[in-house]
């Protein structure tokens, strides 16, 4: 006999069965590491004096995923994962409480997320060789570059999925590698210029390629039917509230509230378990989030016209950047915090917006943002130096 629940009822399919089956080890594996430390987490020190050991290779892949927001932690990844998955689950079913469509809307998180991952996978195997106890490598950066972008730019399906994850960990993880190390380190800049710089100039190489070999992206995906809009923003309160919590997301491509909850959630239960866990072991991740928070909502503020205007606007880009940055370096003072949010919410914003009107139609307009990052924090973070002083 039928009944109005088996009538609504959606069968499983294999992708919610996977994710719910790593959902549930995930969180039986967190609770014994939670017990076998007797309620608190392994720091950030134990993890890399115990690199290559299989457990802190584990953590330092896990951790690459939100080394982006600078928290470097496998409970703030697994948050952000399991935020984006519940937000993707909500958009296919239209769910009023879905926030910002992920991934701008296009259907094309499952390939996005796919091709990041193995983009990152392949970076450590190819380059984790050189991370030791005493050396920091930016093996996450093909995470939040190439592979989500020539997605986003050329469709899903496993042809463009592979290409871009093969092309992220051959061409942007290396160009991060040599700036950070032969440009930052021995200059005293902050890495955090040489992994953007890195990001740029590595998809700039594979966008000329794609131009020229066009059929490395070509394929015969076809694009899920996007859902009809709501209705439009008000770009009131309640919005501003909103569009800061996505900008927490937006780095890897997400930009949803809910992806943003699962990450912050995660860094901020990893800093209660075991405060130098988190944020490579500074202690500073609540002084970190609060200028975080600030600078997006400062840059919602000042650029809502902008937001009104353009229907997007890069006002996340001082809180991947500039700001972490500062914090990481002068520290978490109410100075650092109130000039870092300030100086990167007026300036990367409209300089990554201006940079990316001027990119080639070949390139995806992400690029203009990298290189904001790594001129704003250039600008910035020394100022801040002398102004503290």
């Amino acid at each position: 006999m039928e009944t109005s629940f088996t009538k609504t009822a959606r069968p499983r399919s294999w992708t919610d069965i996977t994710v719910l089956s790593l959902a549930l080890t995930s969180i039986l594996l967190v609770i014994w590491v939670v017990f076998s430390y007797r309620g608190s987490w392994p720091g950030y020190d134990e993890m890399v004096v115990s690199l290559p050991h299989p457990a802190a290779w584990l953590r330092w892949v896990l951790g690459d995923i939100s080394e982006v927001a600078f928290y470097k932690h496998e409970l703030a990844s697994l948050g952000l994962l399991g935020g984006a998955y519940l937000a993707w689950w909500a958009s296919k079913r239209n769910k009023a409480w879905q926030g910002f469509p992920i991934s701008y809307g296009t259907g094309l998180w499952p390939w996005l997320v796919t091709s990041s991952l193995l983009g990152l996978l392949l970076s450590n195997l190819l380059w984790g060789w050189s991370i030791t106890a005493e050396t920091w490598q930016p093996t996450f950066a093909a995470f939040v570059s190439l592979p989500a972008a020539m997605v986003l730019m050329f469709g899903g399906g496993w042809k463009v999925t592979l290409n871009a994850a093969v092309l992220g960990a051959l061409l942007v993880t290396p160009m991060c590698l040599l700036i950070v190390n032969f440009v930052c380190v021995p200059l005293g800049l902050p890495v955090v210029i040489g992994n953007v710089l890195g990001m740029a100039v590595g998809s700039v190489i594979a966008f000329m390629l794609l131009r020229r070999a066009p059929s490395i992206v070509r394929s015969d995906y076809v694009a899920p039917t996007k859902p009809l809009p709501t209705s439009p923003p008000t770009y009131g309160v309640v919005w501003s509230l909103r569009r800061v919590l996505a900008d927490f997301s937006e780095a890897p491509f997400f930009g949803n509230e809910l992806a943003s909850l699962g990450l912050l959630a995660g860094v901020l239960l990893a800093y209660a378990l075991n405060p130098m866990s988190p944020a490579y072991g500074s202690g500073l991740v609540l002084h970190m989030v609060a200028a975080q928070a600030l600078t997006s909502a400062l840059g919602v503020v000042i650029w809502r016209h902008q937001w009104i205007k353009q229907g997007w606007y890069p006002t996340y880009v001082p809180l991947v950047s500039v700001v972490p940055a500062a914090v990481l370096t002068h520290g978490g003072s109410g100075a650092v915090i109130a000039l870092s949010a300030t100086l990167g919410a007026l300036i990367a914003p409209p300089l990554a917006c201006a940079i990316t009107q001027r990119l080639p139609g070949h390139f995806h307009p992400y690029i203009g943002n990298v290189i904001s990052m790594a001129i704003s924090t250039l600008l910035v973070v020394p100022l801040i130096g002398k102004l503290i002083t």
